[in-house]
């Protein structure tokens, strides 16, 4: 069982450059139609200031996290399972922004013998907030 202790730890925060070469790898992998997101010319032209990000790729650059949040509470990577993502997003982000990423631990519970640590990211540029990234992970003992 997590010490449920954790519940509102607030993690170190951490800031993460949007890059171009990555947004475009993401664009292509994705199959990412549209040259808004691949020529910074087609982005203008839209009336984008640069290429936009599209915001599922925030949990991308969320996992760009110095530190490990799952050690700190005593969990092994092969125990964890992902169970749940979800993504408000309050404006758009652009290359060559700079995040910061501030995740709290909100929840910590267990049903049948299984943990389930919930995590909430407050995702901030200098004019504010841009996005609030919310997941599940679910704890295996034993990585069943």
């Amino acid at each position: 069982m997590i010490d449920r202790d954790f519940v509102g730890a607030v993690l170190a925060p951490y800031t993460v450059a949007v890059e171009r070469d990555r947004l475009r790898r993401y664009a292509a992998a994705v199959g990412l139609s549209g040259a808004v997101f691949t020529d910074e010319a087609a982005a203008r032209a839209a009336g984008h200031p640069d290429l936009p990000v599209p915001p599922a790729l925030l949990a991308g650059l969320e996992r760009q996290e110095p530190g490990d949040f799952l050690a700190d509470l005593g969990v092994r990577l092969s125990d964890v399972r992902h169970v749940e993502q979800g993504f408000v997003h309050h404006r758009t982000v652009y290359a060559g922004d700079l995040l910061t990423f501030a995740p709290v631990i909100t929840d910590i519970r267990t049903r049948r013998g299984l943990d389930f640590v919930v995590r909430d990211t407050a995702v901030t540029r200098d004019d504010g907030l841009v996005a609030e990234l919310h997941q599940v992970i679910l704890v295996q003992p034993g990585g069943k």
